[in-house]
Formats: structure tokens, sequence, C-alpha cells
């Protein structure tokens, strides 16, 4: 397991006498990098130098709104330098809004946050951003930048619902700290269930907020992982994919060097996911892959396609696992006579095999496959997104043309014949009597139905 602490301030006194065991501890946990952001120009330049000693950690250049009274443009200037001359700065910040405390007046803070933008546009470096009790103030400033090209974080978030919800359909991912461990800090998780796993980060904010076993004690990197149980709760996934996801994410926003290769093979939850092909008959106007090669932190874009030697060489501890699922970022009925000895060779190990499909297999063989899927696959799921053709031609694009929504519902037909389960998908951009119709169709036609949202994937 792999983990990213995004903010921890090892620059303070806290850590004068055991910054390396600190250091050490954090590594030993599995925190492979550890973003330490400046609060002002000195600390900055002690990050920095910190930097230089450990590979592990990187540094973000700042100044953090209670010392907005004290900068200027020479401040700003010198951040600009630092940024420069240091190839461990991956950010800028940490910046933003504090009218809780007013250290500094909160027109000089507005001003030193709009040259901060200025900076993270001028070097195009993401931003740490701080914000508390500003959450108006803080949109207005945004929304004067909307289109910009700003990208960032709001570290250990404390804002309104409202707000959360704004930062994130202006792009920025959000992080929590220790605090959401806290036996008294429900509405503070009610609100991470507003963030898709996509956004997500994680942080310590160290030496402050310690998680729950250790609160009251100084907190540290190592600490970050205690934050998973209760994502992996929140979210319902494992706390291997928590960390997974939140590494990913880290390491996409703030460039950390990190290696993700290609996966043939790819686990979620409890399911293992074998991604046989990158190709596909569809041209859905929501795919996930027209965006981006992740999925739940896993590469899935292939720079060719595995034989059936490659994959079956990576089904290890194959028991381990509920089923096991061909679903890559593509359709794998494209490689049906992969999909038929990779699924024999399952079998075999008594395995529970699901097939998830355009359902577009008959038109791509001009045959009906349900037969030669029988026996080899126990469940087929169908992601048909539509009620009729004319709505499947608009937003999937088939490359068949007219009539492959009905060739579709004659391939569930065939696959319900062979007594193979059958479950039909749809995203949640068709509406409400959209999905009300395609309930009602997979009814019509024998199988279950399952209603997918369009910013969960995996």
């Amino acid at each position: 397991m792999q983990l990213v602490d995004t903010h921890c301030h090892l620059y303070f006194p806290d850590y004068d006498n055991d910054l390396e065991q600190v250091v050490k501890n954090a590594v030993e946990s599995g925190v492979i990098r550890m973003i330490v952001p400046g609060i002002d120009i000195e600390s900055t330049r002690k990050a920095v130098e910190i930097s230089k000693k450990y590979d592990e950690i990187y540094i973000a250049c700042g100044i953090h709104p209670h010392s907005a009274d004290n900068a200027d443009e020479k401040s700003i200037e010198t951040l600009k330098e630092i940024s420069t001359v240091s190839d461990k700065v991956v950010a800028i910040g940490e910046v933003g809004l504090d009218y809780y405390r007013k250290n500094s007046s909160p027109e000089n803070q507005k001003k030193l946050l709009k040259k901060c933008l200025k900076l993270a546009r001028e070097t195009d470096l993401p931003l740490i951003m701080h914000n508390r009790s500003a959450d108006e103030d803080f949109l207005d400033i945004l929304r004067e930048n909307n289109g910009a090209g700003l990208k960032g974080v709001f570290h250990c978030f404390s804002g309104g619902v409202n707000f959360l919800k704004e930062v994130l359909s202006l792009g920025f991912y959000v992080s929590f700290t220790g605090n959401i461990t806290f036996k008294k800090a429900d509405d503070l998780r009610r609100k991470i269930e507003h963030v898709p796993i996509e956004r997500l980060l994680l942080e310590t904010d160290s030496p402050y907020i310690t998680p729950v076993p250790y609160r009251g004690r100084r907190n540290e990197p190592a600490n970050v992982k205690l934050l998973l149980d209760v994502l992996s709760n929140l979210y319902g996934i494992s706390c291997e994919d928590i960390a997974r996801v939140t590494t990913h994410n880290a390491n996409y926003l703030f460039k950390l060097g990190l290696k993700e290769k290609a996966r043939i093979t790819y686990s979620i939850r409890d399911s293992l996911y074998l991604n046989i092909t990158n190709r596909c008959t569809n041209r859905c106007t929501f795919c996930t892959r027209e965006e981006s090669d992740f999925v739940m932190g896993h590469n899935l874009r292939l720079l060719g396609e595995p034989t059936v030697e490659e994959v079956i060489d990576e089904l290890k501890n194959i028991k381990d696992y509920k089923e096991v699922v061909f679903c890559g970022y593509g359709e794998p009925t494209l490689r049906l006579a992969a999909i038929k000895k990779i699924a024999q060779y399952l079998k075999e190990k008594n395995c529970r095999i699901r097939l998830t499909t355009n359902g577009e297999g008959n038109l791509i063989y001009a045959r009906s496959i349900a037969l030669e899927l029988k026996g080899l696959i126990d469940q087929v799921s169908v992601s048909m997104n539509a009620f009729d053709d004319a709505g499947f031609k608009r937003l999937c694009k088939p490359v068949f043309g007219d009539g492959t929504f009905g060739s579709i519902l004659g391939f569930i037909d065939d696959c319900v014949k062979q007594e193979i389960e059958v479950e039909i998908t749809c995203v949640d951009v068709i509406g409400e009597e959209g999905v009300v119709k395609c309930r009602s169709l997979a009814e019509a036609h024998g199988a279950r139905f399952r209603l997918r949202k369009m910013d969960m994937v995996g």
C-alpha cells in the first residue's frame, strides 16, 4: 500500500529533534511522498532545505493569509524565484483566506490571494489553498479567474456544502485531515459523501489535528494511514482502494513522478478485473476513457493487447476474489476467442465470472454468441444506457448505426434463454423518466437493473 501526505509542516520546531525518525516512520508506513507547504518566505526556504535531504519530500511555496499584512510585491517575487530554482517545488501554497482568526485584514488577504493565483498561472503550478469562514469571498475571487487554468486542492476542508459543490464544479480537489476520525465529526463526514473519490486527497496537516487514537499528541505523516478506515466506510471500498486512488490523484495533480504502469488485471473491492482490450464499437459521449487513462487509480491505457498467456500469468491469488470480471477500457467481446480461453482456465479454478459488455457481440460476429458463453460466463452485465434506438445512437454513437439497440435486446434475450444471469445498467444522465423506462425494459426481458452514477466509476 502506498500513500501520499499532501500537507505536512515538517519545518516546525516540533520536529527539530527527530525529523529523520519522523520521515523514517512515514516511509515504513507506506508514505512514499510528503508535500511540505510554506506559510511565509522563511518557512518556504526551510522546506526547500528539508527537501534536499529526503527523496520523499516535495514542497510548495506560499504565504499563509495570517501573514497577508506583512506581504508585499517583493514577497511574491521571492516566491516565484524559489519556485523556479528548486525542482522539488510542486505547488503554490499554502495560500488563501482566513476570516476566523483574522490575523491579517480581509482586504490584504484578498489582495495576497489574487497575487498568488496569478503566480500559480504564471508558473503553471497547482494551488494548495486554505479557506476558513470565507466561503463567499473565496468563490468571488475564483469566479473572477474561472477558465484561467487554475487547479489545486482545498486542504483541511471546513467550508459549507454549497462551497464544496462549487469548488468541485470548478475542477478543484479537496482533502481532509485527522478530524474526520473524531467522534463528533459527523457533519464533516457527511460532507465527504459529496466528494467523488477522483477528487479526494489525503493529508495530516502535521503537527496539527492528530487522528484518533493519538489525538492530543504531535501529528506526523505516518498517521495519514489512520484516515483510511473512515474513508473506506464512507465510500464502500477497501482501504487499499482508497490508498491507491488518492495516491494517483496526488501524483496527477502535483506531478510527483510516480510511475503508474498500465494494468492488465486490477482489483476494486473484492473483484478482480481483466483489461484485455482498449478497442470499442461505441463512442459514448460520457465515456471515462475519453478524459482519463485511469479508473479507481488503475492505469488502463494499454500499449498493446495482452495475449491469453499474459493474462493467465497474472491470475494469481484468484481465490481471494468473489468474482473475476472482463471489464477494462474497451469492449471485451471484440476478443471473444480470448474470453473463452481465459474463462475456461478460470472455471477450472471454480471462479465466478462476469462479463461487462455493450451487448454488441452478435453484431461484431454476425451470429448469436450466447451459446458460446454458456457454462463459461455466470453473469452478463450489459451497459445499455438508453431505452430506444434513437437515444442509444445519440448517447453511445455505435459504429453499427441503425438497429444496434434492437440487436442488443436480442443478445440479452439470447443470454436469458441460455440461463446466463443478465443485468442491464445505465448511467443517470438519461434522466428520471429514462431510468424508469430502462428499468421496465430490463424487467420485460428477464434481466435485473442497476443504475450507475455518472461521477462514480469502478
